[in-house]
């Protein structure tokens, strides 16, 4: 809190920064990202083997982020031609580069054979046969992993739980198609196979199935005679405290249950440890960003509700839309105050789903109140659209009590710069 009682981030006023750059607003905390990094990195260079950390891009993939990302030594993975334009305009080498997709294209494929992408993950048997006829045209060898579906569901809301049976993501372990599908990564000309991948969701706080994950992965690369599986791509999805109720295990006790797992179920079924990937997004800057926004209308309906509408809402962070995510929130020009009326905080978009926070108390709202949205980092921006004409907002870097603006609020004009 700064000395005028105002929220402050990385020592910035919130206050004075809408001052400087209006809201909506988009903030990361640059030394806390940092922090988020290190400790990933220290707890799995502290588990036994090896083990590479992947940012998954999607979560927030602005070039401020990714160059930061790059520096800090970490690999990253892409699940677009544009992520991969951007993680390589960035400066990241191809090689620690890997790329995702559920129905990648020829020209994406052909884009990250260009630009010699480290490692594909094979998502259906058609991307297999495309991959293989691209790379053998060029005379090139790509690397490959295979996803699998595991058949555990993650803890989570099923828009984000990945690893079940029923996904549009990896082959099922039903009818022989994983193992169908590794043959045919080991036989294809142009592939070279080096492992496995699975990920069962995002936003766990429970790890206890990331321990069964691994060991339906184990007996899966014992059916196949894994001995040239090298690599065991655990995936992502530790997740984040958005409110005070979410209970998140340490990184590094994320770290030692999927290392270990891994390690005691390859043991188990006597084939050498692979080497251990994991590919976090959310909780390295999820809680290192947050929303500002500006209240306009207060409308208190009698018996029914009080609505505070401010100036964003489901253009520049849909999560709340989509599956019903929930945040805090905090009047930040008045940070001090705490409780007071329960109201609903919705935005300014023509439809009646758009709604940041369904119930919370705030101190007396009114109009011209800053509210900030904590934890807002990972999948805010990333998914930002111009619903209703909406600019996408700026984003802003603080450190230190410095800030500095990495992307500009967009233009009207460029609203209809791609209309013909």
């Amino acid at each position: 809190m700064s000395p005028a009682g105002h929220l402050s981030v990385g020592g910035c006023d919130l206050v004075e920064l809408a001052a400087e750059f209006g809201t909506p607003l988009v903030i990361y905390d640059e030394g806390l990202l940092r922090a988020n990094i290190t400790a990933y990195r220290n707890a799995f260079a502290a588990e036994p083997g090896e083990t590479e950390v992947v940012y998954a891009s999607k979560a927030y993939w602005g070039r401020a982020l990714l160059r930061l990302i790059e520096a800090e030594g970490l690999s990253i993975d892409v699940a677009s031609g544009g992520e991969l334009y951007v993680a390589v305009e960035a400066g990241f080498p191809p090689e620690r580069i890997y790329m995702h997709g559920n129905n990648k294209d020829a020209g994406e494929l052909t884009e990250m054979l260009d630009v010699g992408v480290g490692t594909v993950i094979l998502d259906s048997h058609e991307e297999i046969g495309l991959l293989s006829r691209l790379a053998s045209e060029r005379g090139m060898r790509q690397r490959v992993l295979v996803r699998v579906t595991p058949g555990v569901r993650g803890d989570t809301h099923e828009y984000i739980s990945t690893g079940q049976v029923d996904s549009k993501f990896g082959f099922p372990l039903a009818d022989g198609q994983a193992a169908t599908a590794i043959a045919a990564a080991r036989e294809a000309p142009g592939l070279e196979f080096i492992g496995l991948h699975a990920h069962i969701g995002s936003q766990l706080l429970d790890l206890s199935r990331l321990a069964s994950a691994a060991a339906v992965m184990a007996d899966l690369a014992a059916e196949v005679g894994g001995e040239d599986i090298a690599v065991m791509n655990m995936g992502g999805g530790l997740g984040v405290a958005y409110t005070r109720e979410h209970i998140v295990p340490p990184i590094a006790e994320y770290a030692a249950t999927i290392v270990g797992a891994v390690r005691r179920e390859w043991e188990r079924v006597g084939l050498p440890a692979p080497r251990v990937l994991v590919e976090p997004g959310r909780s390295i800057v999820g809680r290192a960003g947050l929303h500002l926004y500006t209240v306009g209308a207060v409308k208190r309906i009698p018996d029914v509700r009080t609505y505070v509408s401010v100036d964003g809402g489901m253009s520049d962070l849909l999560r709340p839309m989509l599956y019903g995510a929930e945040y805090e929130v905090i009047v930040a020009n008045r940070a001090a105050e705490n409780g007071g009326e329960e109201v609903r905080v919705v935005g300014k978009h023509c439809e009646s789903g758009d709604v940041l926070a369904a119930s919370v108390k705030l101190p007396q709202p009114i109009a011209g109140d800053l509210l900030a949205l904590p934890a807002s980092g990972a999948y805010g921006i990333s998914m930002a659209s111009n619903y209703n004409g909406q600019l996408r907002p700026p984003v802003v870097f603080v450190d230190g009590g410095e800030a500095r603006l990495v992307a500009r609020r967009e233009h009207y004009s460029e609203l209809v710069a791609r209309e013909l």
